[in-house]
């Protein structure tokens, strides 16, 4: 089962000898500033910076990649590929993909079994990459629970 509490996903309870990752989802326009990245910005630099560096070096990810970026020891912070482009006035079809999001999830959950992990997230997906999370706990369901892999989705107070 996948846990809900309210509080901050940049701040994942459990035990502090516990290997724990924060995902979220990024889009494949090498934007980042607004939503959850903010506060994944507020608390570490780094996740900003591979990102951004990848569409740098011309090597831009592709839906359904996820850069794997540690933060603290035991912490790693997942950017998953998960929404193409960004939402803009007048559009229609929202930028998630729920294909990525399978993709990139099934990316986490191998990493978090090598390295025996607790995944951590927001609602991913939810927010302004347009998904609705009716579609989404399913997928985590899929590519995650059913591994045995312990989530946790925080709701922001």
């Amino acid at each position: 089962m996948i846990r809900y509490v309210h509080g901050d996903a940049t701040r994942p309870i459990g035990p502090s000898s516990e290997c724990k990752i924060i995902a979220h989802v990024c889009n494949d326009e090498g934007k980042w500033g607004k939503g959850f990245v903010m506060a994944i910005s507020k608390r570490w630099k780094t996740p900003e910076l591979a990102y951004r560096s990848a569409f740098s070096r011309g090597s831009v990810p592709s839906l359904g990649e996820v850069q794997f970026v540690p933060v603290e020891p035991g912490l790693e912070v997942a950017n998953l590929i998960g929404q193409h482009g960004v939402a803009r006035r007048g559009q229609h079809v929202p930028p998630i993909r729920y294909e990525a999001i399978r993709k990139g999830l099934s990316a986490i959950a191998m990493h978090a079994m090598e390295a025996a992990a607790t995944v951590h997230m927001p609602r991913i997906g939810c927010g302004l990459a347009g998904g609705r999370w009716e579609d989404i706990e399913p997928i985590i369901k899929e590519t995650l629970i059913s591994h045995g892999i312990a989530v946790t989705v925080y709701d922001f107070d």
